[in-house]
């Protein structure tokens, strides 16, 4: 019944199975993939003409983790999967950057791959599966795709590169960095890193894409035996079209190119659009030689051909740059009167408004993913209104991109954030891009650096971050730093690094070419780092490091412990004692499973008072001392006395004073306040107390007074 073909290959010291034959048989190619215990189901499906009219290439890629996959049940009301979890966007994020450019120039159909987690062993993660299975079952499926490719996890500790380190190995490592390619060449670069420096990454690009190479191979191994035919797909040849475009206003589109402005680059820009369409394309009246389609995607060749020869040759920008200047920078710390922390961060074009704000743990995020649940207390949220490229728009709620710059800009940051111990708050990062003409992710990092050194956060050192580009032709190729948003959209590369003066915090590189060498990757790395160092510099006169001090509008917080076996008195049944404290203090207060109480407010009066009721009820008493009391309840046998937070004693009726009485209501009554002293405990752990050793009106020892306490009962 099935025709099951598959392929094995030991890597990195376990097993890699990718077989095909068995499962989504109706799909144009589906493979399932395993590592480990981690199974993942992977398919490729195409549509056999494209929409008529589309002018752009609809891929789309759709990475879903099943609950089911690791033994859990979804949290919260709703027990079924829903939208797609950060994890699951930025994953398909990942998986869509290296097999995108590897489709044939002109293919236009419509493309779907979904990649499913069906297994997870928690130990490999399913995201690097979910790369080679979107490999593989393009490559069998006889998508017009010049595949394969292939993709690894690289970590590093003590010195050396580990290969696919599970999630243990990984939480130990200084970097976390995935690569994905061809047999040749890098496509995509995705990293974390601990402060590491330019060789060392760029070491562990070429670790990952060494490899990566056993499961190219494995690939190609299995396409042998059950790939698709080929699908017949010829890729339209525009050159004649860009030679007429060219002819009529190469000279015009070359001499916008070099306005400065963006605005009136894109309206001259427009001007000789406007001039080839109506010589070429013509009206419904008088049409033309050439149809609105043609034209449409061989101007936009003409300009990328313009633009590409204009710098190759002379080495020169579209806004007059040199390769390796950066745009004018003016930074401000401060920027905004009431909140935590804030910074305004301007590059050429490119401006962010970034806002730190400081909360307790009742502001952490809880996240639900296949590991378990887990909290975060580090958030970033990146926003990309229309008007920040002169433009209308939806406003909704984030999307793939947002959520994929502000996890850039999270990973570029967290290296330099305090030990959550020494500094217990969290910490919420929010970017606002008010203009974009290049690299808003990047002004994110900086801006977002900034705001939490105004707003007292103790990081360890600025970070700063730059996007690089590239314009690749045979063996010419000129390496752009801060590249503008046409370069981005007309050259070959869009490479980010950011970090610190001491190393590299975060790299992401995405290629539009079938790869780049590591000769190119080196002279990017080496570039961007002078640019970093001018970057920081620049932001060094608005705020150089932390302003050691929290704004007064951020809540104050103080941390103690307490014995895990007086949480239960801390909380009190069903909460009382602890919505006392908060009731009567004012404060927060939160007390976790291991003893740790975090008290917050916004004024030191609070915290202080909230503390000292805690630490009333946590301590305890001491013998021989001697404490203030309220009687409680009166018996024949004596009167019990609360003296120490919640803590009551007996005073027997022997030890309540120098002479003899007959019942304790001779001489006390309910609610009144006595000085007692505390002599010991009984056998039973029952604390013993007098009062006729202390003087009543002043509470000090009567030591010469002081009688042989009678038996209590």
């Amino acid at each position: 019944m099935f025709n099951k073909q598959s392929v094995s290959l030991e890597w990195a010291g376990r097993t890699l199975t990718i077989e095909t034959g068995q499962v989504a048989r109706q799909a144009d190619g589906a493979v399932m993939v395993t590592y480990g215990d981690t199974v993942l189901l992977a398919t490729a499906v195409y549509a056999k003409e494209a929409k008529p009219g589309q002018d752009f290439f609809p891929l789309t890629v759709n990475y879903q983790e099943k609950y089911f996959a690791s033994g859990r049940i979804p949290g919260g009301y709703f027990k079924r999967e829903g939208r797609p979890t950060e994890k699951e966007t930025l994953t398909s994020r990942l998986i869509d950057r290296p097999i995108r450019p590897l489709f044939v120039s002109g293919f236009k159909n419509e493309v779907q791959v979904v990649l499913t987690a069906l297994s997870y062993d928690l130990e490999n993660d399913p995201d690097i599966l979910g790369m080679v299975g979107a490999s593989a079952a393009l490559v069998l499926s006889g998508a017009p795709f010049m595949g394969p490719v292939g993709a690894a996890r690289v970590g590093y500790k003590d010195g050396a590169y580990l290969i696919n380190p599970t999630v243990e190995e990984l939480a130990e490592s200084e970097l976390d960095l995935v690569v994905a390619g061809t047999a040749d060449a890098v496509m995509m670069v995705e990293s974390e890193a601990k402060e590491l420096s330019e060789d060392i990454m760029l070491g562990a690009v070429v670790a990952g894409h060494e490899a990566m190479q056993p499961v190219i191979d494995a690939i190609i191994e299995l396409a042998e035996k059950a790939a698709k035919a080929p699908f017949d797909f010829e890729p339209v040849d525009n050159s004649a079209a860009v030679a007429a475009i060219q002819k009529i206003v190469g000279k015009d589109v070359s001499k916008a190119y070099k306005i400065t402005n963006k605005l009136e680059r894109q309206a001259a820009v427009g001007e000789a659009r406007d001039k080839a369409k109506a010589a070429l394309v013509g009206t419904e009246e008088a049409p033309g030689e050439m149809s609105a389609e043609t034209f449409k995607s061989a101007f936009k060749e003409t300009e990328a051909a313009v633009v590409r020869g204009d710098i190759l040759k002379t080495g020169e920008r579209i806004d007059g740059r040199k390769l390796d200047q950066v745009r004018p920078i003016v930074a401000e710390a401060g920027f905004l009167p009431r909140t935590h922390g804030s910074a305004l961060f301007t590059r050429g074009e490119t401006q962010a408004v970034c806002v730190a704000t400081l909360g307790t743990s009742d502001d952490e995020q809880y996240i639900d993913s296949l590991d378990g649940t887990r909290k975060e207390n580090f958030l970033l949220h990146y926003n990309f209104p229309p008007y920040s490229v002169g433009e209308t728009g939806r406003m909704g709620g984030a999307g793939r991109r947002e959520i994929g710059h502000g996890k850039l800009a999270w990973r570029a940051l967290r290296a330099v954030l305090p030990k959550h111990e020494e500094f217990p708050y969290t910490i919420r990062l929010v970017s606002e891009i008010t203009e974009s003409n290049g690299s808003s992710s990047m002004a994110t990092v900086c801006g977002c650096s900034l705001a939490m050194m105004d707003a007292g956060v103790p990081v360890s050192r600025p970070v700063s971050g730059i996007a690089m580009g590239l314009i690749l032709e045979g063996t010419d190729f000129a390496v752009l730093s801060d590249i503008l948003g046409d370069e981005d959209h007309l050259g070959d590369m869009d490479f980010k690094v950011a970090g610190t003066e001491q190393g590299v915090t975060s790299l992401q590189m995405d290629i539009k070419v079938a790869g780049i060498t590591k000769e190119i990757m080196e002279k990017a790395l080496q570039q961007a780092n002078g640019g970093r160092m001018h970057i920081l510099g620049e932001m060094a006169k608005a705020l150089s490091e932390s302003r050691g001090e929290l704004s007064e509008n951020a809540p104050q917080m103080e941390i103690i412990k307490v014995p895990t076996d007086k949480i239960r008195d801390v909380i009190g049944s069903g909460g009382k004692v602890i919505r006392g404290i908060v009731d009567e203090s004012g404060a927060k207060v939160n007390i976790e499973d291991d003893g740790t109480v975090q008290v917050s407010a916004l004024d030191r009066a609070s915290i202080d008072k909230a503390l000292k009721m805690i630490k009333e009820i946590v301590a305890e008493p001491e013998v021989g001392e001697i404490y203030q009391g309220t009687v409680v309840s009166l018996k024949d046998f004596g009167a019990f006395v609360n003296f120490f937070g919640p803590k009551d004693g007996l005073v027997h009726v022997s030890q309540m004073a120098n002479k003899r009485i007959g019942h304790p209501k001779d001489l006390v009554k309910e609610g009144d306040k006595v000085w007692v002293k505390l002599m010991g405990f009984d056998d039973r752990g029952k604390v013993r107390l007098s009062m006729k050793v202390v003087d009543q009106e002043t509470g000090k020892e009567l030591v010469e007074e002081a009688a042989d306490g009678g038996e209590e009962e």
